[in-house]
């Protein structure tokens, strides 16, 4: 027989923690001393808490774990509870990572504030364009809620329009503006440019004009989308205000080059229409 310590010892728990298993029912002591309450355990009993510390830090709740090391559940139902949890975990990982992603973006904005040259961005006219394009709605302006939108929305009119045998005649473009439902909510655009007379009817996808713009303050970004841009985008925003200009609606980008297999070689130019 072990006593509670020794076998928090060996199950690398606390004591307390055994108390509270014990309080639960889900890990009773194998004998109680009637005199002085000591809790003893057998060593055969460390197999039923290494399951119930796996399970609890895999994040089920102490009343799952209960049902499961009970055996009140069969085999696949627990691969399945498994399969869920882990998928859930996952989700969490990547949510974290970007997260850390964001934070990571913002310290290396705030370093490198005051620090790059303005004659980077360039005064220019933009031509208008068809495009082929796809449409949703992002919650709001947020990297976390944008994101998540315009990639697969790029992904699924690639396909569309290579399904049509639609080639792009130009770099792909990124546009927003504000959701007719309104409450910070953003309609993302994803658009290929395309000659309309090469696209067959009846399409996935809508094809539209985008009209000219007469004065756009223009500055090229590479690397990553996701964070990394926040510093060349604020470093326009600084530059119009320093110029005494004024931004109309949301900046644009403009795809020059993105390598699927290195987004660190990623070009992408940022629009901003200027009011004249």
């Amino acid at each position: 027989m072990l006593t509670i310590g020794e076998f928090a010892r060996y199950g690398q728990v606390s004591i307390r923690m055994l108390r509270h298993y014990d309080a639960l029912g889900l890990l009773h002591p194998q004998r109680t001393d009637p005199a002085s309450g000591y809790r003893y355990y057998g060593a055969g009993q460390l197999a039923r808490l290494n399951r119930i510390v796996a399970l609890k830090e895999l994040g089920f709740t102490l009343e799952q774990v209960g049902t499961i090391v009970d055996e009140q559940v069969n085999a696949d139902e627990l691969r399945g509870m498994l399969r869920l949890r882990r998928a859930e975990l996952e989700t969490e990982r990547a949510a974290a990572q970007a997260r850390l992603g964001q934070v990571e973006a913002r310290l290396r904005t705030i370093e490198s504030e005051g620090r790059m040259p303005a004659n980077d961005v360039v005064i220019k006219s933009l031509p208008g364009q068809w495009v082929a394009e796809l449409s949703a709605t992002a919650q709001s302006w947020e990297p976390a809620h944008i994101g998540p939108v315009i990639g697969p929305l790029f992904d699924r009119l690639c396909r569309l329009t290579d399904a049509a045998s639609v080639r792009p005649v130009g770099p792909g473009v990124a546009y927003y503006e504000d959701a007719p439902e309104g409450g910070g909510a953003i309609t993302v655009h994803a658009a290929l440019p395309v000659d309309p007379d090469a696209v067959p009817r009846d399409q996935k996808f809508s094809v539209v004009h985008l009209p000219g713009v007469a004065e756009a303050a223009t500055i090229v970004h590479r690397g990553p989308m996701e964070g990394e841009m926040l510093a060349t985008e604020q470093l326009l925003v600084r530059w119009i205000e320093d110029n005494d200009r004024r931004q109309v609606g949301y900046v644009r980008e403009v795809s020059l080059s993105c390598p699927p297999d290195d987004r660190s070689q990623w070009v992408t130019e940022l629009q901003a229409v200027l009011d004249r």
